[in-house]
């Protein structure tokens, strides 16, 4: 079959498919105080991609920030892959939208999550690993000694004590931070780029290449060259930083791009936001822009209401768990305008928090 003219659904992960947060959710095992650990890296990953704008450095780079910190609290490519498959949580309907989805055109994730973590989801689903693209992670391959892992511990002690970082509204460089975060992000960028970067550990660093920013760009580009198609043939769903620069691509040349629960990074750059706690809606939405292109959606977000949706066609299966949704909370759909951006990414990531939880639900 040629593709040519096919469309193509492409989604990330943590979010628009699962409620996890893998890496987070690791670090919290592992790392003692794992949470702030992992928040504070985080928010610092979102000032250098964001607003430094580091060379060579891209949103998601956290998958890489933390690594030498799980290793020397003794995690292994086992325990990832044990941890990760006991403690996936999907959202509702999600696996039921990715076979609706598979069987109207090629589908695909891509997303900043370790290869162990969405080995364990495509089992738990059915999906095709093949159709993934991830971060490559090999961590057993990487030694420790007991004096790096030493000093990495004492790292860790000075890091949870710091303030954790909150960018400026408008924040355009450092110099917009209060004196005492600007410190803190100087006194991480020693911490990361000088003393982790000369420890054998450290190459952790250099060598792991999350799958982040321009990464999943690229990734989407391979995609549709694999199946000889075309950007503008695109549906991309994401949620996060990391798919900022997948948003711009796709969007700029003529595909679809959705935000589901986004934070302010991902409904500033989409075209259409969703807030729901099913993922059906994105099967629907995918539905429509499969029938009907991309336009169709654009107004079917504009007028969306289940009155309005009745007039839409909709497979039985879906209808059914759509408007099972009524008795609960009907998703929201809306298309982002330049009139509802700013009140959008407020009600988007305050929803986000709601279904993923205030802890993941911050992070950028």
């Amino acid at each position: 079959m040629s593709f040519s003219k096919q469309r193509v659904f492409v989604s990330d992960c943590e979010g628009p498919i699962s409620k996890n947060d893998n890496a987070f959710e690791l670090t919290s095992h592992y790392v003692p105080e794992g949470s702030r650990f992992f928040t504070l890296i985080s928010r610092y990953d979102d000032i250098l991609a964001d607003v430094v704008k580091r060379r060579g450095y891209k949103a998601g780079d956290t998958l890489k920030l933390i690594l030498p910190f799980l290793k020397a609290y003794g995690a292994t490519n086992q325990g990832i892959i044990e941890y990760s498959s006991k403690n996936i949580l999907l959202v509702p309907g999600a696996a039921e939208m990715l076979k609706h989805v598979r069987n109207l055109m090629p589908s695909f994730i891509v997303s900043t999550s370790y290869e162990q973590y969405m080995r364990a989801l495509c089992d738990l689903i059915g999906f095709s690993f093949e159709n993934v693209y991830c971060t490559r992670l090999d961590i057993d391959k990487y030694e420790i000694s007991k004096k790096e892992a030493t000093r990495l511990k004492h790292l860790r002690e000075e890091m949870v004590k710091m303030p954790l970082l909150e960018i400026p509204e408008g924040a355009k460089s450092l110099d917009d931070f209060p004196k005492e975060l600007q410190g803190t992000v100087k006194r991480l960028d020693g911490i990361f780029w000088q003393e982790l970067s000369c420890m054998n550990v450290g190459r952790m660093l250099q060598e792991v290449n999350p799958l982040g920013g321009e990464e999943k760009a690229h990734a989407v580009k391979e995609i549709v060259k694999r199946l000889k198609s075309g950007l503008h043939n695109v549906m991309y769903v994401g949620d996060s930083i990391t798919d900022v620069s997948a948003f711009r691509l796709v969007r700029e040349r003529g595909g679809l791009t959705v935000s589901f629960n986004g934070n302010a990074y991902a409904v500033r750059e989409a075209e259409i936001a969703v807030l729901s706690e099913d993922a059906v809606v994105t099967a629907v939405l995918a539905d429509a822009f499969n029938k009907f292109g991309k336009m169709f959606v654009t107004r079917l977000a504009e007028k969306w209401a289940p009155a309005s949706l009745k007039r839409f066609s909709l497979a039985q299966p879906l209808e059914r768990r759509l408007y099972s949704l009524r008795e609960k909370r009907f998703p929201r759909v809306e298309a982002v305008t330049p009139e509802n951006r700013e009140r959008l990414m407020r009600e988007s990531s305050s929803f986000r928090k709601t279904v993923r939880g205030e802890a993941v639900g911050k992070l950028g």
